[in-house]
């Protein structure tokens, strides 16, 4: 689940204020290989580990409608090996993948015909179930895994969100040509194994994180109702009808389209040389071919004319969430909601914590962020847990006055202090170790350029509390708003 501003509060670090900007700028040097990957390099020296990302700029907003979900279960599959990692004999492996690929492919489509065979459709399933056993025989699991460890990497992980996908782990610096040799052969020679094995495995993912988890519910709920034509409405992890029919041929072309240089951030922060290093990823990912770039998401959001409101009824205890739609960076006005945000929920001295926790004890917990992406106009949500016997109706109300007192009730000069520092100093703090830089510098880069950072405390800044109530008056009203609420239902 990414919005930049919130993402920025998530993984930068720790450099005094005063020399942020400039130090950031003159620290990071930008190269461009000639197949189009970006090349993101920072030395430092202070311990002999690095933090290795690789990131795409491609996400779940640029999946076509007949294969949502389609970037997640990618995710799954580049972890799955290569024709020399991950296999005992791909020679004798390939046969098997081409059978079970054509078996499962017949399943697919004989499944959504009314007029099936149904012992047909059965047969096929047994056949698969078969093939797939004796494919297990030549499978070696979690290879990359365990090279990774074996010589001193931790983190070894990988997410995708809206707008990217991340593949990352933090090792010791002599090992960097292996994550380099690792890294492009996955890329150069992914093997999607255990392809139809891994689907049910993300159907099942989606049933924990979405269809059995209140707050997965509630989420998928808002961006459904908030969004009516851009694609952020739709779950990174897909609908379960698109999971059900994702195929390997579509897959595979997604992927040979779009996770090549051309698309491709690698950030590596810590201690090295800049200019061997620079020589090693152009030796390894250098050769990738070019591929295409991700075309740009021309659906538009229309203006939202009127509230929307969802109820949910849902065998958990009742929550809250409430939405308004808002510009994202570098329009002025996303600085102007990063001090709205930090004014409103960050920590105990926050409007809404002192007033709904503290004075009127109508929740336990609040917080306001950003979301769903980074890249195209996203929201300002507030999501709120009620104490109990406590109604959504009132709480409601509470949130609402305190929205109305930023429209009427100019900010104070030190509360605009305040907020500023905050940010920044929880941006800074999380400098500190070179996995936060990386994800930070790889994050920008592939949202638009690293760049905006160093501008970042500079255009805050510039906030004025005119601004911020002229902001909340333009965004922060009914027709504007999206309202989910989960209560318990009545059992029937």
């Amino acid at each position: 689940m990414y919005r930049i501003s919130i993402l920025l509060l998530f993984v930068l670090g720790a450099m005094s204020t005063t020399v942020f900007a400039g130090t950031l700028a003159g620290k990071v040097q930008e190269h461009h290989l000639e197949n189009g990957a970006t090349v993101l390099l920072v030395e430092r020296h202070d311990s002999p580990t690095v933090a290795a990302y690789i990131s795409f700029r491609v996400g779940g907003v640029n999946e076509p409608n007949n294969a949502r979900g389609v970037a997640h279960l990618l995710e799954h599959m580049l972890f799955k090996g290569t024709k020399t990692l991950g296999t005992k004999d791909y020679r004798k492996e390939k046969p098997y993948l081409d059978k079970i690929k054509v078996v499962g492919q017949q399943i697919d489509r004989l499944k959504n015909d009314p007029a099936a065979d149904q012992q047909q459709l059965q047969k096929l399933r047994e056949d698969l179930a078969t093939l797939q056993q004796e494919h297990r025989k030549l499978v070696v699991k979690n290879e990359f895994s365990r090279i990774y460890a074996e010589n001193g990497g931790v983190g070894y992980n990988a997410f995708t969100g809206k707008d990217s996908t991340t593949y990352l782990i933090n090792l010791p610096s002599n090992k960097l040509e292996l994550w380099a040799a690792i890294e492009s052969d996955r890329l150069a020679n992914a093997v999607f194994r255990e392809f139809y094995t891994e689907r049910d495995v993300v159907h099942e993912e989606r049933r924990r994180s979405y269809e059995s988890s209140p707050d997965g519910l509630m989420y998928e709920t808002l961006l459904a109702t908030a969004y009516k034509v851009h694609p952020y409405r739709n779950p990174v992890i897909g609908w379960n009808s698109d999971i059900e029919n994702l195929d390997p041929d579509e897959i595979r072309d997604f992927f040979d389209k779009y996770y090549k240089p051309v698309n491709m951030t690698i950030t590596l922060v810590g201690d090295f040389d800049s200019a061997e290093t620079l020589k090693l990823v152009d030796r390894y990912f250098g050769k990738l071919k070019r591929g295409v770039p991700v075309p740009p998401v021309v659906d538009r959001e229309p203006v939202q004319n009127g509230e929307r409101r969802v109820a949910i009824d849902f065998d958990a205890e009742p929550q809250l969430m409430i939405a308004y739609h808002k510009p994202t960076l570098p329009h002025h006005d996303d600085y102007v909601f990063d001090l709205i945000m930090q004014v409103l929920s960050e920590g105990r001295t926050s409007r809404l914590y002192r007033s709904l926790v503290l004075e009127k004890q109508l929740v336990t917990d609040v917080g306001v962020f950003g979301a769903p992406g980074s890249r195209y106009n996203n929201l300002m949500i507030v999501a709120l847990t009620p104490r109990q016997n406590r109604s959504c109706d009132e709480i409601e109300q509470a949130v609402y006055e305190e929205l109305d007192r930023l429209k009427k009730e100019p900010l104070t000069q030190a509360e605009l202090d305040t907020a500023r520092k905050q940010i920044m100093t929880s941006m800074l703090r999380r400098l500190k170790g070179n996995s936060g830089l990386a994800r930070m510098l790889s994050s920008y880069q592939t949202l638009g350029d690293w760049h905006y950072l160093v501008n970042y405390e500079e255009e805050l800044g510039k906030v004025t509390a005119d601004d911020v109530m002229a902001v909340a008056t333009r965004y922060l009203n009914d027709e504007n708003r999206t309202v989910v609420t989960l209560k318990r239902g009545e059992q029937k």
